[in-house]
Order: C-alpha cells, then sequence, then structure tokens
C-alpha cells in the first residue's frame, strides 16, 4: 500500500515515521470531525466578501465562518489582537492559486495514469483526497529529528496540523476566512447552503418534503406604527415604529434584529396582518392583506402555547384533525402528522407528555419544534416566528434555524424576529433588518450588514460577533468601535453639542447618525426596488381559495374532536390525589358527625336538616371556583385557536360543557355513597336518585356562574373576588339563616341555586308535597316556615340556571376581543 512505500520509510527512522503517519492520521480525524475545515478543504477558493461603492472606498473585509463565533476583523483600524485587511492582491493569495492549480494538474495525471484516489467522506462534505500524496508532503515536512512541521510548510494542507490543545493563529484564521464562499442570491448561495445541509444529517434532521405552494413575495414599505397611552386626564401617542421598509422573497430567511423595546415583535405582527397598521403599505405578491390569506400564514408564537398533558402525536393530531382540508381523510390527515414528526425529528418524543412549568415533558427545543409543527402542518407560503431560539441552547436553536432554512428552500417566505444570536446563526439569514429605537438601521443583505457600517466608518476595533457588533450600535453603544470621522468632527471635546464627558458621542448621538445615513444611502434605493411588480398569477390563486371552505372540519367533527381532546386534557384535574382526598375526607367526617341521623324529634329533624343544607353550600362551592378558572387560563390558547379560524367557537364551548359532564359525576356519587348511607337519610333507591340529581344540577348551576364569572372578567383575581360576594350572598339567601326576606331583597334568593337546591332536598328527604303535607315531618314548625308545598318551582328555577348562566357566558366569549399574544 502506499502509506507503507520504500519512499515514506527512506525519510526517516522507525520512530519518525510512527510520528508521522500519527500526525496524518490526526490531521484526516480531524477533517472528519470539524465540518468548517473540511468545508475549507473542499472548496479551496478564496472567499473575499466586497462592497459596492456607496460613499467613498469599501475595503474587503474577511467574515470566517467556523465551528465556534466568527470574528470578524475590522476594515479599517487594526489592533494588536487582530489583522484587519485583507488585500485583494495578497502574495498568499497568489500562493494559494499556484499551488492550486498544480495540485489539479497533478490529481488529472494521476487519474489519467490510473492512480488509486480514494474518497473519503465527512460528516459535513464529499472530497477526493489522495492518501499517497498527502502522506508524503506530511512526512516529507517533517525533518530529520522528526519535528513537527512549521504552519508555512503546512499551508499546503490548507491549515496547520492541529493536534491537541493547540489553537489556530489570527493569521491562520484570516487566510482560512478568505477560502469561503460568499452567500449571494444565485446559486453560489444554494451551494453555501449544502454545508449546511450536509451538517443536519449529522444531527438527525431529514429535509423538509413539502408540497409546493404559491410563493408569495412580501413587500413593506414606510410601515408606521402608534398607540394611543393614557395617562390621567390626557392621552399621549407612542411612536413604536418610524418607517420600516424592506422586502423578503419565496426561499429567503429574513431576520429582524434589534435591542429589547426596539420593535422587532410589533414590526412582526403588523407583517403577519394580525396588527392594522397606522401608516404605509404591506403587500402579498403586490396585492393587500386579505382574510384569504389567513390560510397561508403560519405564526409561531414566543411563549409556548400547548396543553401540558397531552402528548406530542396527540398535540399535533387534533391540530391536524381541526386545521387541515375537510378533502382529506383521516387516514392521511394522521399520515400528514407523522411526516411533520419524521422532518421535526420528534419521533423519540412523540409519545411523551409536553409537560409545562409544573409538569414535566420534554424539553425546550422539542416544545418549540411542536409549535413550529403546529403551523406548517398546513404548508403555509409565509411563516413568521417571535424569538424562535429564545430559551434555547446554541445546538438547539441551530437544530431551529437549519430547520426553518429549510423550510425556506422549500419555497416558502420565512421572517423572525431574533434578539442577539450567535455568528453561525447569523451566517444562516439571507436578509436583515436592525432596528433601533423603532427605526431601521439597516436593510440588505445579512452578509454584506458588516461591510455596510465599515462604510460609514463603523468598525471593531478587536475580534467580535457580528451580531453582537449590530446589537452594540442598535443600543448606541460604540465602546471599542472606531467613531466615525463626521460624528467624531460634529461632536469633538469642546463643541456645546458634545455631551458625553467619555471623549465619545453619546448613545443618542451614535443613534441620530446611523438613521441619518440609513436615509441617505439605503433607503431610497431599496424604496425603488419595491416598485418592481411581482411576476405571478397570485390573484387568481388568492379568488380560488375564497371559493375553498372555511373550516377544516364540520361542526359535528369540531365538537367531537374537541370533545376528546378535553377528556385527555383535563382528567388529571378531576380524578387527582388531592382532590380525592378532599372529597372523601369531607364525606366521612360528615358521615361521622350526622351518624344514623333521624328526624323522629323537630330537633333531630333540624340537625339532619343542617346536614342537606351543608351538602347544598358544599356542591355549591367547588364547582364554581373550579369553573371560575376555566376561560382565563384557557385564554391564551382560545385565542391563538381562534385566530386562525380552527373551529367555531360555538363547537368549542359546547365540547368544553360536555366534556366536564362525565368527570364531574364522579366525584359527586363517591360523596353522597359515603355520607348518604352513614347519615342514615332516606332509605330508598328513588330517594338517593333524586337526591343525586338534585346535587348533579346544583352543580351544572354553579359551574356556569363561575364560567360567565370568569368569561365577564377573564381576570383570575377579580373573578375570585366576585365570586366570593356572589357565593356568600346566595349561602345566606338559602332560607336556612333567615325565612322571611324583606321585600326589597327577597328577589335574591330566586337566583340562588343554594335556596332552590336545600328545598329539593328537604322535599325529597321528608316527602313534603301538597298531598302530604300535614303529616309526618311536614308538619313540624321548621318545615311549615320553609313553605314546600310549592311543587316544581324550584326544579324548574335549577334548569333554568343552568342553561341561563351558560348562555350568558357565551355571550361574554362572543365579546371578547382576541387580541394578538405578544
Amino acid at each position: 500500500m502506499g502509506l507503507f512505500s520504500p519512499k515514506g520509510i527512506e525519510h526517516s527512522n522507525s520512530l519518525d515515521f510512527f510520528l508521522s503517519f500519527l500526525a496524518l492520521k490526526l490531521h484526516l480525524c480531524f477533517q472528519t470531525l470539524h465540518p468548517t475545515a473540511a468545508k475549507i478543504e473542499a472548496k479551496r477558493e478564496p472567499r473575499m466578501e466586497h462592497s459596492e461603492n456607496v460613499s467613498g472606498m469599501y475595503e474587503a473585509v474577511s467574515m470566517p465562518r467556523t465551528g465556534k463565533d466568527s470574528i470578524f476583523i475590522p476594515g479599517r483600524k487594526s489592533s494588536s489582537r487582530s489583522s484587519s485587511v485583507v488585500q485583494p492582491q495578497d502574495d498568499k493569495d497568489e500562493a494559494g492559486i499556484r499551488i492550486q492549480k498544480k495540485r489539479s494538474f497533478n490529481r488529472e495525471k494521476e487519474l489519467a495514469s490510473g492512480k488509486a484516489v480514494r474518497k473519503t467522506k465527512s460528516l459535513s462534505s464529499q472530497f477526493l483526497v489522495n492518501i499517497d500524496e498527502l502522506f508524503n508532503n506530511v512526512a516529507g515536512s517533517f525533518d530529520e529529528k522528526g519535528s513537527i512541521p512549521s504552519r508555512a510548510s503546512s499551508n499546503g494542507l490548507g491549515f496547520s496540523t492541529p493536534l491537541a490543545g493547540s489553537v489556530l493563529p489570527l493569521d491562520d484564521i484570516s487566510d482560512a476566512s478568505r477560502l469561503q464562499i460568499p452567500r449571494q442570491k444565485d446559486s453560489a448561495t444554494r451551494q453555501s447552503r449544502s454545508a449546511h445541509e450536509k451538517d443536519q444529517d449529522s444531527c438527525g434532521w431529514r429535509k423538509t418534503n413539502s408540497k409546493p405552494t404559491l410563493p408569495i413575495y412580501l413587500k413593506f414599505e414606510d410601515v408606521k406604527y402608534k398607540v394611543v397611552t393614557k395617562g390621567g386626564k390626557s392621552s399621549d401617542e407612542k411612536h413604536i415604529l418610524h418607517g420600516i421598509t424592506g422586502s423578503v422573497d419565496p426561499g429567503e430567511v429574513l431576520a429582524l434584529m434589534g435591542p429589547s423595546g426596539g420593535g422587532k415583535t410589533t414590526l412582526l405582527n403588523l407583517l403577519s396582518g394580525k396588527v392594522k397598521t397606522n401608516s404605509g403599505r404591506i403587500t402579498y405578491n403586490d396585492q393587500p392583506y386579505a382574510k384569504t390569506l389567513k390560510h397561508r400564514i403560519g405564526f409561531v408564537l414566543q411563549d409556548d402555547i400547548v396543553f401540558p398533558h397531552l402528548t406530542v402525536k396527540e398535540t399535533l393530531t387534533y391540530a391536524a384533525l381541526l386545521r387541515l382540508p375537510n378533502t382529506l381523510t383521516r387516514q392521511q390527515k394522521k399520515e400528514r402528522v407523522m411526516d411533520i414528526i419524521s422532518e421535526l425529528d420528534l419521533e423519540r418524543c412523540q409519545n411523551t407528555i409536553i409537560g409545562g412549568a409544573l409538569v414535566r415533558g420534554i424539553s425546550g427545543g422539542e416544545r418549540k419544534r411542536v409549535c413550529i409543527g403546529n403551523e406548517i402542518l398546513l404548508n403555509p407560503s409565509l411563516l413568521f416566528l417571535d424569538e424562535p431560539t429564545s430559551g434555547l441552547d446554541s445546538t438547539t436553536a441551530l437544530r431551529i434555524l437549519q430547520m426553518l432554512q429549510n423550510t425556506a428552500e422549500a419555497g416558502k417566505t420565512v421572517v423572525t424576529t431574533i434578539h442577539q444570536p450567535s455568528s453561525r446563526l447569523f451566517s444562516m439569514f439571507d436578509k436583515l433588518v436592525l432596528l433601533g429605537k423603532g427605526n431601521s438601521l439597516y436593510f440588505g443583505k445579512a452578509s454584506e450588514a458588516m461591510l455596510y457600517f465599515s462604510s460609514i466608518g463603523c468598525s471593531p476595533l478587536e475580534a467580535m460577533n457580528p451580531a453582537e457588533f449590530l446589537i452594540d450600535l442598535a443600543n448606541g453603544n460604540i465602546s471599542n468601535k472606531s467613531v466615525p470621522s463626521e460624528l467624531e468632527d460634529k461632536y469633538s471635546p469642546g463643541r456645546q453639542n458634545f455631551e458625553n464627558e467619555e471623549g465619545k458621542p453619546s448613545p443618542g448621538e451614535v443613534h441620530e447618525y446611523l438613521v441619518g445615513a440609513y436615509e441617505e444611502r439605503v433607503a431610497n434605493l431599496e424604496k425603488m426596488k419595491l416598485l418592481s411588480p411581482v411576476l405571478i398569477d397570485s390573484v387568481s390563486e388568492m379568488q380560488r381559495r375564497e371559493n375553498s371552505p372555511e373550516w377544516g372540519a364540520n361542526w359535528w367533527q369540531q365538537f367531537s374532536i374537541l370533545f376528546r381532546r378535553g377528556l385527555k386534557e383535563r382528567r388529571h384535574e378531576y380524578l387527582n390525589g388531592l382532590r380525592i382526598t378532599q372529597v372523601i375526607s369531607t364525606a366521612v367526617i360528615l358521615g361521622l358527625l350526622w351518624w344514623h341521623s333521624d328526624a323522629s324529634s323537630p330537633k333531630k329533624l333540624q340537625d339532619q336538616a343542617r346536614l342537606l343544607f351543608f351538602i347544598s353550600v358544599f356542591w355549591g362551592f367547588l364547582p364554581l371556583f373550579t369553573a371560575i378558572f376555566t376561560f382565563p387560563q384557557e385564554r391564551a390558547m382560545l385565542v391563538k385557536e381562534r385566530s386562525v379560524d380552527m373551529y367555531r367557537l360555538s363547537a368549542y364551548f359546547v365540547a368544553r360543557n360536555t366534556s366536564d359532564l362525565p368527570l364531574d359525576l364522579i366525584l359527586p356519587i363517591l360523596f353522597m355513597l359515603i355520607v348518604y348511607f352513614m347519615a342514615g337519610l332516606k332509605p330508598s333507591f328513588a330517594a338517593f336518585s333524586l337526591t343525586m340529581l338534585t346535587v348533579f344540577l346544583s352543580i351544572l348551576a354553579s359551574q356556569g356562574l363561575g364560567m360567565t364569572i370568569g368569561a365577564a372578567l377573564m381576570d383570575v383575581k377579580k373573578a375570585t373576588t366576585l365570586a366570593s360576594i356572589t357565593l356568600m350572598t346566595f349561602m345566606l339567601s338559602g332560607g336556612f339563616f333567615i325565612q322571611e326576606f324583606p321585600s326589597f331583597i327577597s328577589w335574591a334568593r330566586h337566583i340562588s341555586f343554594n335556596y332552590h337546591t336545600y328545598r329539593l332536598l328537604l322535599k325529597i328527604q321528608y316527602s313534603c308535597s301538597n298531598s302530604n303535607y300535614e303529616e309526618g315531618p311536614c308538619n313540624s314548625p321548621f318545615i311549615r316556615g320553609l313553605k314546600l308545598n310549592r311543587s316544581g318551582m324550584e326544579l324548574g328555577a335549577m334548569v333554568a340556571m343552568c342553561i341561563g348562566y351558560r348562555l350568558l357566558a357565551y355571550i361574554f366569549l362572543r365579546r371578547m376581543k382576541l387580541r394578538t399574544l405578544t
């Protein structure tokens, strides 16, 4: 074999040869494990990013993309820590070109002569390596003492031989950076992205295999937004955005970047149509926003709003059954779910509950992918994401961005806000909008952002992540950065308008300069580009969408799906250990206190009547305070799903109420089985059944009242306070503490479910009706004072309250504004 040829052994003794062979193996292993190094070795092309002459001369600035955070080498000023300028006619470049030409000639010669060339494949790239030539080069570079080759001798391999603990010098980083290809909107862009696609193979990703969708070209020009803030007697206007302009095409990823409070989320909501703009123009294929676009737009919120007790597969399945077109069969919708799970690499956790703040479940990155999967189920043309990498580690964030890049390459338009990405994430964006205090500081290709700011005199004076550099500028921070000459002359020390004691302009002055520079150099040019029309027959396609069905399922299908989802999600609330312990403990205590009670005397009858009153109060209190939290807690999910027309509100409301019925019956039955027989109440099946029916009507009425209060206020603290006052009023007017009411307040007892429940329980236990009202316990002064001879009124009142309170709750939900969640 070539590795053990006599020529290789002649260069050194056996020990030196072993060291040479070991160095070569380490070199090849480094190429296999280091994707960036493999790309450098594979491409062998000088990477140099040039800028256009905007004002003066641009300098070629190297922007390396390494496995770690990229290092931007300043273009104008240099420091002792970095090398700044890359000259186009560098001797190293010429030497590199000659070496490459020589290797290409030798490779063609060897191929023609039939020499064995081995093909090796790394995790991120494929390249041809002549093992014999590499070994001879490395072995020949060792001296007779077996010393490690110098950096100059190893440049033929593209970089210094990596040994344990070795660090690539900054000069070599600058040289290596020139071997990368800039991201341009042409075939070169696709070649550079192929490396990321191969990186995804190593991460377990599968490229998104989406069906073709209508391509949507998004344009926004001079977008402004303001809100009215009320303070005291006057109201002031607060401007959030000040004339933002930009565009993004299908197949591109647009990043909205800036510091907190810069207007990123507001702009994202405006572009997605969730919020109406005050001024400006936003078009989709040169058409204004229409309701039909809602089905072509996906929006992923910053907060992961999901049901914590559903599994990943259940969450996506219910979303698919409700949102996918009704033309697809149930099996086809489930197959679509499995495709999404496979594409998002969620097979491992598909049967794990999602979890939340109090419930352990899947990881944060997996939860974010589930939320993204909810939106790409419909194969949208436009995908908006609000801070998709917040709270995630760098590796998980990289996976999310790789998935978004694949989604864009499938013909979709992706717009995302991001706070401060790593350099690896920053290099994956096609376009960038940099916002600061609601103003646009830059719009264009992300790869040219550093060149633009270098052209206006803002360059880092030390190695720095490009994203950190841009965020610092957006905040007005120019520490460790060059000060533009215009700004330095205008705000020089000694002038009246110079306010900073440190000898540099203040953040406000830097912000004004950057806004003025952008308006002067870039803004008008970008506005001219927006005038070019979109050559696509989008109008007829969007009109055709208007004739398609609005809902993915009919009303009955929506009800059945939401009913099953409600049972699975809320069964833990009703059947948890604490709730069961509370009910059983209360029942046992009541049974012991009223052990085998009877109504043989008026005093004992009153004691037994107190037990019945407590039962009416207990099963009015517990369901009411449980139902109060229903809509306030589910409001975020309701707004999210209703904003995309996932289901009708009526289907949700009916399913929400009916799914609670089976769960509401379990604990009351268990409670009454214990209390009824321990307390020695009327021993007949009919009396027990009627008692259970009365308690069940009390539960439904109190739940309806709780839902009404919760839907009306949508605030847990306010609803709890109002419910406490209401329940206390109903309890006091329940007919136990007082029987003769003043005329002006007597109406209160008729709306009290405690009053009607108590009277029904007394009638059932003592059989007080018009026929036997003068017999047995009914003849006692206590019972006669309650006037129980009005048969049928209490039952009708309870049924009316069960229905009436729910109708009020539904009306309050209909009137609730589905405000955008930010």
